[in-house]
């Protein structure tokens, strides 16, 4: 802990600990004299500018007895992250059966941008095992040896800044953990008529189709959902067909279907894919199920989208990045899904304009909207508990070091405001398929011909208005 055992008192000033910890932290050049270094002091209670220790005449002694950084002391004359160093040093290096690599995770570990979080973090006896299994070897540095741990946020926070520093190769991590929840989904059915057929459908169609489309470092939160889904309800289904009526999926009638379906929930016709896999692999060729009928398409009024723009233009610097996702959900169509996965690289900012690449081509983005997205680029969130790395790729950084934010959190955020999220996407793909071609569309935003086709469709335009 740190060696500041009371409130610091300084010149005219009885400080608290919050007022501390802020003066402290605060860096820059001393207006006065020139020193670059922490800024803690004021000139005078008129004058708001931070200025150096010596010109604030504040005596005390903040600059490390190791690396003779200027700032907070931690412990024993030490900053926080030599403290750090020192710990994990004692804790992974000394005695470890690989120590080079092991000061390579100590290097990694230190490199954060706030060490206090580390220091915090390594307190839990869980965090402890884990770094000591790692440095004597019972714990294989890999995927499978963090697996074999568990998929608890300490180990996904560790696996997180392993991954974006090179020590281990990137994965899609949505469908990993995928693996371990069919796994251990499976293991909870007892009845061998269910499991079988549920264990092959799981396996043959989703399983496989998604390893195969499953990218390393991305994510693919939107088919392992709604692999979850399919599953869960088809396990659902074979049971309440075993207990109600002794049958097996090979023995199902198109009544039971029926029943099944008009007994429940809307949700129950996620057995579908299930019906169509049973037809398809001969298990049961009787059945038939079909595909759920579109419902109305949510848009809003030229007038509501307009009005929902023109208040995401406004507001704090807290609400920026959601405010920021919103506007491009609402001016260019773009799903959340796909909007917390733009990298920085996205947006080119040139001396007279500002472009951002959806599809083909970067398109321009009007002010003000470009001046608040050059203000979110300038202040992205979560730099410092995303591993310290101010080089993270992702316009939408999350709180896992070289991760974008999760979509859900930012469809949360975007609810809260108030907005209908297909309800914008549909009404601003509609408003601009009727103002620009839709093959255009199509190239500058990313989406497909039949989507912006459908889309023009109800908006009225057809095909026939592009000249090629």
């Amino acid at each position: 802990m740190s060696t500041q055992s009371r409130t610091p008192s300084w010149p005219d000033e009885q400080l608290c600990n919050s007022c501390f910890y802020t003066a402290i932290r605060t860096r820059g050049i001393c207006p006065i004299c020139g020193h670059d270094g922490v800024l803690p002091g004021r000139t005078n209670h008129t004058d708001p500018r931070p200025i150096c220790l010596s010109c604030a005449g504040i005596p005390d002694n903040y600059r490390c007895a190791t690396c003779h950084t200027e700032g907070q002391i931690y412990r024993r004359g030490r900053c926080a992250r030599c403290s750090l160093r020192d710990d994990l040093t004692a804790l992974m290096v000394d005695g470890a059966a690989e120590p080079v690599t092991m000061g390579t995770v100590v290097d990694i570990l230190c490199r954060v941008d706030r060490p206090e979080s580390i220091l915090s973090w390594k307190r839990s006896p869980t965090v402890r095992a884990l770094l000591t299994g790692l440095a004597c070897g019972s714990i294989p540095l890999s995927h499978d040896g963090l697996d074999a741990v568990g998929q608890g946020r300490q180990v996904s926070h560790l696996r997180s800044l392993l991954e974006h520093n090179g020590l281990l190769p990137r994965r899609d991590e949505r469908f990993a953990r995928f693996q371990f929840w069919l796994a251990a989904k499976i293991d909870t059915i007892c009845e061998p008529a269910v499991r079988a057929p549920v264990e092959q459908f799981a396996t043959w169609h989703h399983l496989h189709r998604l390893r195969r489309n499953s990218t390393p470092g991305q994510n693919s939160h939107g088919p392992t959902h709604s692999a979850k889904q399919e599953i869960t309800e088809t396990i659902k289904f074979l049971t309440w067909l075993h207990d109600t009526h002794h049958r097996t999926a090979a023995t199902c009638r198109q009544q039971d279907i029926d029943e099944w379906l008009a007994t429940g929930p809307t949700t129950r016709t996620k057995i579908r894919t299930f019906v169509v896999w049973t037809n398809k692999s001969k298990i049961n060729t009787a059945l038939h199920l079909d595909a759920p009928q579109p419902r109305s398409t949510r848009v809003l009024t030229q007038d509501q989208r307009l009005a929902w723009i023109n208040g995401l233009l406004t507001g704090d610097i807290e609400s920026l990045p959601y405010r920021v996702a919103g506007t491009l959900l609402l001016l260019y169509a773009q799903p959340l899904i796909r909007v917390v996965a733009l990298p920085t690289a996205a947006i080119v900012v040139a001396p007279h304009e500002t472009r951002i690449s959806l599809g083909a081509e970067p398109v321009p983005v009007p002010e003000p909207f470009a001046a608040m997205l050059q203000l979110h680029l300038d202040n992205r969130p979560n730099l410092r508990t995303a591993g310290g790395m101010a080089t993270n790729p992702w316009l939408f950084p999350g709180h896992r070091a070289g991760k974008h934010l999760d979509p859900h959190t930012m469809m949360m955020a975007i609810r809260t405001l108030g907005i209908d999220l297909l309800g914008a996407r549909n009404s601003a793909l509609q408003n601009l398929v009727a103002e620009i071609p839709p093959p255009v569309v199509a190239k500058l935003l990313g989406y497909s011909h039949n989507c912006t086709l459908r889309h023009a469709q109800l908006a009225a335009q057809t095909w026939a208005r592009y000249v090629t």
